[in-house]
């Protein structure tokens, strides 16, 4: 049963319940108990699984350690210390696992000195031990003859030493599993293999589950995830207790732009003025976190708070008569001092910070984890004035005091703005501040309703993946090869079915996977596939299956995908071709046939791709539909663009009901918590679209007609984030090229999609003749020769360990993965088109990566009459449409002339206004 933990324990019970050492140590580092701490200690000492939820700073790790470290002092006091594992803690990521192994020796050393007082004795002799990938094998040895007593890993290195005979033997009475930021795996593949690896474990010795998080929404569906089901054909989930503190600090939250108008402001004006901002916002604060949205942003806002303000940022003063060529020197010299410290300003100081010179520094995946540690380093010691990241700092690393983090843009989710803006103000005490800069109006309106939703508690949900056949494969490999003895089916299918992921699978799937394993799919030894265990149909028992099974599986454990650069080469009817440059995986997957992009300052259209070759043609003259950065881009949230849509619909009532400004004012300033400049460009933002056209909100679809240069667009205003477009945009595109019988060209973002032809289309009919019934089957048909299709099918075939990314310590390359991948995907076409791995490449691209369940709502939504499809015909494109239309662009202006092609738009759109109100008022 999932409860919610409504009453804190007393001080004075929870003291109670603590060793005299711990109780002297707590009350001598601590003034009292923080809220999680007050909710939580208790519970986890008397065994019950509890899942906490609380800000960074407010005492949650310490909430979950400190009745086990109570425990084993208890223990280690009385001479009962064993030498086995008592607690498992799970870390998402590596760095993380090393600072909870520092922030763990810190207490036990303190209480071992007291300890040391008391009886002349400071030898408690509590291990603590992590074992990660970068884990020596002289440190695993060592583990393994005299293991921690907490033992710091990550969900691949469980697995692994799940799998491992010996090392197993160890983790057989652990009595406590603790996973730390639990919502970093729950959304994830990684999060669903995690929930079989503690299904074994659950096996193995029954531990009290313990989860961390910050801003998460829903609890309880967390919570499922955590605990996993009571009995495996029943939905009665483990008990567990929901301790929920996440809005516990206080928020000080902000929108703000660089300039008073978005459109009408130059390129230069807005660049300059940002930059000052930010620069200004960085001085005013003692180290500030600054989050962008991709890598090469991080990498611009560095280059360009170097370049423009080298004081605060290199140390170097640029004076009027300084020669250019010895500052550039000095600059570079100084870049090169990563252990030179600016002076620090006493945490207490909050309010009287003065600007002081420091230097900036990028964190991003990209970079080396040499290079990610020295920046961690460095901040932590006050060394930095500001870092700079995309995603790589959001979640629990220690990087030291933060008390300002400014987000760049929209972070497209309320959870992921208030997970990156909770990294200020560590303190419990402390208010969590930050700063949004918008650029432009989309951004906005967006990130005001997302501030209207982060201070109303509105988060959005979690969507954790269910029922995914490749980590299934791989997983019941993993337990099959651990097996002391042949397992028994219906046992297997048991275990399988207590983790919450896969409580609903159904046995025909669990065992399509079964024979897929036991290599009773005809053909597939063609292709060097071959079972990796036994079944037997008589005594319903399946076992390992030779020598290698158990190294084959510890060898390529894991769910993260490996991806490379794809060649692009100029198609020239024959296999030879120029070749261009490259582009990455994830953003050819997004490529359909006939997209335009730019590399290299020119325009080419996608024809095919073949293994890691992307085969194109000149385009010269077409506008891009596919931006160079679209892949990195992070998705709007569905919950958010429905808010967004909403928030559209109000204000569309006003306009309708020929309401005065005013009184649309009033509206603005107190439905958001935004300022007056603010309110008036949202004002006439929305008051220039109604004027042009019609405002399209969550119960109104417009459909926009512009012709250019003899090519009719067709712009669909479908605010429900770029996945759900994804859904509707290749559906619409599908139903449009069925009706014209030629291919069409598509370009999407968060706030719609548009297709385009030579020939007319039957804009509204496309959408409307979709049927819900038969939506996924059409997505089906329409992704069966896709890229995406493609690349998706070669992860989960590797994940599924048809596809062996090491064997006999060989590493097999990405493009020879991709060969076998396309060899497989046709075999198996011819073997089964309900074949589990291709099933499960379908179900990863309509349910992950795209979001067909929403895309579903719409389409109901449509059906039923919820949602009017209404059109309007334009000689440019409206307001709400400028971002979309441009966003191709991009790779071939020059910033400064898209925002001049924007203004430009903009101006013509104020002129048609102009001329229609003069009409009326003739």
């Amino acid at each position: 049963m999932i409860e919610f933990q409504t009453e804190e324990y007393p001080e004075e019970q929870i003291l109670a319940e603590l060793n005299p050492l711990v109780r002297e140590w707590f009350t001598k580092k601590f003034k009292t108990f923080s809220p999680p701490q007050r909710f939580s200690i208790v519970n986890i000492r008397h065994r019950q699984s509890t899942l906490i939820s609380s800000p960074t700073g407010s005492g949650k790790t310490l909430s979950a350690f400190l009745s086990i470290l109570n425990e084993l002092i208890n223990l280690a006091e009385k001479d009962l210390l064993e030498d086995r594992i008592y607690c498992v803690y799970i870390s998402p990521l590596k760095a993380l696992a090393r600072d909870i192994e520092r922030n763990l020796r810190e207490p036990l050393k303190e209480i071992a000195a007291l300890h040391k007082e008391k009886t002349g004795n400071d030898k408690l002799g509590i291990r603590v031990g992590v074992r990660t990938g970068d884990t020596t094998p002289y440190q695993r040895a060592g583990m393994l003859k005299k293991p921690p007593h907490i033992f710091i890993t990550t969900p691949e290195s469980l697995s692994i030493v799940l799998s491992t005979q010996k090392f197993s033997e160890h983790l057989k009475e652990v009595e406590w599993m603790i996973i730390d930021e639990i919502h970093a795996l729950a959304d994830s593949k990684r999060g669903v293999h995690l929930s079989l690896a503690l299904e074994r474990l659950e096996q193995l010795s029954q531990p009290c589950r313990i989860g961390l998080s910050a801003t998460v929404c829903p609890l309880d569906e967390v919570a499922k995830f955590l605990v996993g089901m009571e009995e495996p054909y029943s939905k009665k989930p483990r008990p567990c207790k929901i301790v929920d503190v996440q809005f516990l600090k206080e928020l000080d939250l902000k929108v703000v732009s660089p300039v008073k108008s978005l459109i009408t402001t130059d390129y230069h004006t807005t660049n300059t003025k940002t930059y000052e901002l930010l620069d200004r916002l960085i001085q005013d604060h003692r180290t500030t976190l600054v989050f962008t949205n991709t890598r090469s942003g991080t990498e611009r806002v560095v280059h360009h708070l170097k370049d423009r303000f080298p004081k605060h940022y290199t140390g170097v003063d640029v004076g009027e008569n300084d020669d250019l060529a010895d500052v550039e020197k000095e600059k570079k010299k100084i870049d090169e001092m990563a252990s030179k410290p600016v002076p620090k300003v006493p945490i207490n100081a909050k309010q009287e910070v003065q600007p002081t010179p420091g230097y900036v520094g990028a964190h991003h995946g990209s970079l080396s984890k040499e290079l990610r540690v020295d920046i961690e380093n460095r901040l932590k010691s006050g060394d930095l004035k500001a870092v700079v990241s995309s995603t790589s700092l959001e979640l629990g690393i220690d990087i030291g005091y933060i008390d300002l983090v400014i987000l760049l843009g929209s972070p497209k989710s309320v959870a992921r703005g208030l997970q990156r803006i909770g990294r200020s103000g560590h303190q419990l005490h402390e208010k969590s501040k930050g700063r949004i800069i918008v650029l432009d109006r989309d951004d906005l309106v967006e990130c005001s309703v997302l501030l209207k939703a982060a201070i109303e508690k509105k988060i959005d949900n979690i969507r954790i993946p269910m029922g995914c056949l490749d980590v299934l494969a791989q997983q019941i490999v993993g337990i099959v090869v651990s097996a002391e003895e042949p397992m028994n089916i219906d046992d297997l299918f048991g275990l399988i079915k207590n983790s919450y992921c896969y409580h609903e699978i159904e046995y025909k799937d669990f065992m399509n996977i079964i024979h897929y394993l036991a290599g009773n799919y005809a053909g597939l030894e063609e292709r060097s596939v071959y079972g990796k265990i036994w079944y037997d149909e008589d005594t319903q028992r399946v076992g390992k299956r030779g020598k290698l099974a158990r190294v084959l599986y510890m060898t390529n454990v894991g769910t993260i995908p490996e991806e490379t650069n794809v060649k692009v080469k100029l198609w020239r009817g024959g296999s030879e071709g120029y070749r261009i440059g490259t582009i990455s995986e994830p953003f050819l997957e997004k490529l359909h046939r006939g997209d335009v992009f730019v590399l290299g300052g020119q325009t080419y259209e996608f024809i095919r791709a073949q293994g890691l070759t992307a085969w194109v043609k000149g385009s010269a003259g077409r506008a891009p539909t596919v931006p160079s950065w679209f892949s990195e881009m992070l998705p709007l949230s569905y919950e958010l663009a429905m808010e967004i849509q909403k928030f559209r619909r109000y204000v569309n009532e006003y306009f309708e009901s020929s309401a005065k400004k005013e009184e649309i004012m009033d509206f603005l300033r107190s439905y958001l918590y935004v300022d007056e400049n603010s309110a008036n460009s949202i004002y006439d933002y929305f008051r220039e679209q109604f004027l042009y056209t019609k405002i399209p909100h969550d119960k109104k679809i417009i459909i926009e007609h512009i012709h250019d240069r003899g090519k009719k667009y067709h712009i669909y205003h479908t605010l429900y984030g770029r996945r759900v477009n994804d859904v509707l945009s290749r559906a619409v595109g599908f139903a449009a090229s069925k009706m014209i019988k030629r291919d069409v060209e598509l370009g999407i973002n968060d706030n719609g999609f548009y297709i385009a032809s030579t020939k007319p289309i039957q804009a509204r009919r496309a959408l409307t003749v979709l049927n819900s019934q038969e939506l996924r089957q059409v997505l089906e048909i329409s992704l069966e020769k896709s890229e995406v299709l493609s690349r998706r099918f070669r992860h989960c075939a590797a994940r599924a360990l048809m596809i062996l990314r090491s064997y006999k310590g060989n590493r097999k390359s990405v493009g020879r993965q991709q060969m076998s991948s396309r060899l497989l995907i046709n075999t198996i076409r011819k073997i089964s088109p309900d074949f589990p791995i291709l099933k499960e490449a379908k179900r990863e691209v309509l349910e992950d990566s795209m979001d067909i369940k929403n895309a579903l709502r719409v389409i109901r939504g449509i059906e039923t009459g919820m949602i009017n499809v209404e059109e309007v015909f334009t000689e440019i494109p409206s307001p709400f449409a400028f971002n979309l239309v441009a966003q191709g662009y991009t790779d071939i202006m020059k910033m400064e002339d898209k925002y001049e092609f924007l203004k430009r738009m903009h101006d013509m759109v104020m002129l048609k206004i102009d001329l229609q109100e003069q009409r009326k008022n003739k």
